[in-house]
């Protein structure tokens, strides 16, 4: 196998034009991204945070009644929500 025009090469490379933008451009300063939440925004992240709390002692108050046996349920609730799926 014959390679003819070695030099060629650096011609190819599709990278250098990149390389070379990059590196002229290091005297600019870099930007940064801002974010500025809402007051709204923040109001309803700390009644996210209160409900999640309540949510949370729910949850372990189900899952020890579930773990001690005293969970019960009440099947004529589920056949109420399922029988409009069923019509």
């Amino acid at each position: 196998m014959k390679i003819n025009e070695t030099q060629r090469i650096g011609g190819v490379n599709p990278y250098q034009k990149q390389n070379e933008q990059r590196a002229g451009g290091m005297g600019r300063k870099r930007q940064t991204d801002e974010v500025q939440i809402s007051a709204e925004a923040q109001e309803m992240l700390s009644y996210s945070r209160a409900s999640n709390a309540e949510l949370s002692k729910r949850i372990e108050d189900l899952k020890e009644s579930v773990r001690t046996g005293s969970y019960h349920v009440d099947s004529g609730k589920i056949a109420e929500k399922i029988w409009p799926f069923i019509k």
